[in-house]
């Protein structure tokens, strides 16, 4: 028997986000579109120059978690806070929208990560992050009954930053595929995917993960090509599944020979695109452990990333089940 439908693994990061013009991120050097780490000095600049916010807990695969729950599913979460003040925010608002988080907080420095997101007039969002409690996620961190009690383990990309947390996935992986599950991940920008092509595609050709999302331009990173189709036909290859998203333009899910195109729900206007990706992981992964088809996967997962993209912030203020039923889609 399964216990959770999905277990994700990610930096455990409360967001702050405020919105800001382009001349905003040209005086202050952020780059547009991207997550940009940053340490302790230049998260209290930023924070000191950032217009009104709102303060939510957030972090990508914490985000699908969130999502994976609201459509229902059993979720369950891995990952490192600190024991102060920003860390009981997040423990408890996780909690609360029903997913299991269990990891031990880090006692003492550093505090928990926080990452100030500036959201433009055209929805773009542009990511500064202070990971600090985050890097310390390690192997002890592992519970191994999760591991092998999910139908799906899912992590960012973005955890290849901090050095213990490859040990940790790789840890968990080995107990989820003893135990006959499935391992996911999300490449998370195609500036991480630049830092880590490598170590990304020996995860997917090695099959130490089965099932990959990412994004048109991070797609066309991993394999260096300004094609999408020329890449979309090396993901195929290299892994059992792969889900790729492309704005507006829907997405494109692969299995062997199988090709699902998707379109993007209609929306009535783009407030802030945090989360898309983490909703549209949390739709599709939904679907897949409930054993839906893979057109109906990626319906579930482009309902979400349409949802969440019409507010701000990246965790659903309705409910997913509910929106989801009232279209037909449960």
């Amino acid at each position: 028997m399964s216990r959770y439908d999905v277990l994700c693994i990610g930096n455990a990061i409360v967001d702050i986000i405020a919105r800001c013009d382009e001349r905003f991120l040209a005086d202050n050097g952020i780059v547009k579109g991207a997550m940009n780490l940053i340490d302790s000095d230049r998260a209290g600049l930023l924070y000191s120059r950032m217009g009104p916010a709102i303060e939510a807990s957030g972090g990508s695969a914490g985000n699908t978690a969130a999502g994976v729950a609201s459509f229902g599913g059993k979720a369950a979460y891995f990952g490192k806070v600190s024991s102060d003040h920003l860390g009981a925010v997040y423990t408890h608002d996780i909690r609360a929208q029903g997913v299991a988080f269990d990891t031990r907080p880090l006692m003492g420095e550093p505090p928990t990560a926080r990452s100030m997101i500036f959201v433009t007039p055209d929805g773009e969002r542009s990511m500064n992050t202070y990971l600090g409690a985050c890097v310390e996620l390690g192997p002890e961190d592992v519970e191994a009954d999760k591991a092998r009690e999910a139908k799906v383990t899912y992590f960012e990309g973005y955890l290849w930053d901090p050095p213990r947390a490859k040990d940790a996935i790789r840890l968990t992986a080995k107990h989820a595929h003893q135990a006959g599950r499935e391992v996911s991940m999300t490449l998370s920008d195609s500036f991480c995917v630049d830092r880590y092509r490598d170590e990304f595609l020996d995860l997917m050709r090695s099959g130490t993960v089965d099932i990959v999302f990412a994004n048109e331009s991070e797609l066309k990173a991993l394999y260096q090509t300004s094609s999408f189709e020329a890449g979309l036909e090396q993901i195929r290859r290299d892994c059992k599944l792969a889900a790729v998203t492309r704005s507006e333009l829907g997405s494109v899910v692969v299995r062997g020979g199988e090709t699902a195109r998707i379109d993007a729900i209609e929306i009535a206007q783009l407030v802030d695109t945090t989360g898309a990706g983490d909703l549209y992981a949390a739709g599709f992964l939904f679907g897949y452990t409930q054993g839906r088809s893979l057109a109906d996967c990626g319906a579930l997962g482009s309902l979400a990333a349409g949802l969440v993209i019409q507010q701000i912030g990246p965790r659903p203020h309705m409910s997913l089940k509910e929106a989801a039923q009232q279209r037909g889609l449960l």
